[in-house]
């Protein structure tokens, strides 16, 4: 085991990513959500509200654009995305959530509500305020679709 003190800040913000991520899947799965896999809900939670080209969840994604085709091929079967019509191509195609994504996401909503009411109790509200203004801050640099 690797002491405290030598773990990296990446290492650092992936454990509690990882506990939330543990929760989320545990709460679907408890509420009949148990039939997609943490790649294909990296895709789905990347869709935007009036949908997403393809080749955007890809990028976002980090895979491939025929993974992505593979991952959402299997969310519509099940049911949790639909592909439209892109209004501003004809010759593109939209990927939506359905309803049941909509649903799911509820569902996990609330559970990332609750941990993070957990870790506010834990670290107390300033240190989770300060947190919260530092991750944003990190997501400048870090996040090309901020």
């Amino acid at each position: 085991m690797v002491p405290e003190s030598e773990l990296t800040t990446g290492v650092l913000l992936f454990i509690p990513y990882r506990a939330l991520e543990d929760r989320i899947f545990a709460a679907l799965a408890d509420a009949g959500f148990d039939d997609f896999t943490p790649a294909q809900a990296r895709v789905m939670q990347r869709v935007g509200p009036d949908g997403t080209r393809l080749t955007e969840l890809a990028a976002q994604a980090q895979i491939t654009k025929q993974t992505a085709g593979f991952l959402v091929d299997q969310l519509e079967k099940s049911g949790y995305v639909r592909r439209v019509p892109d209004p501003t191509d004809r010759r593109a195609r939209l990927v939506r959530g359905a309803e049941k994504a909509w649903a799911a996401k509820r569902v996990a909503d609330t559970v990332v509500a609750e941990v993070e009411r957990e870790w506010e109790e834990h670290l107390g509200k300033r240190r989770m305020k300060q947190l919260r203004e530092a991750l944003t801050l990190l997501r400048e640099i870090t996040d090309p679709w901020a």
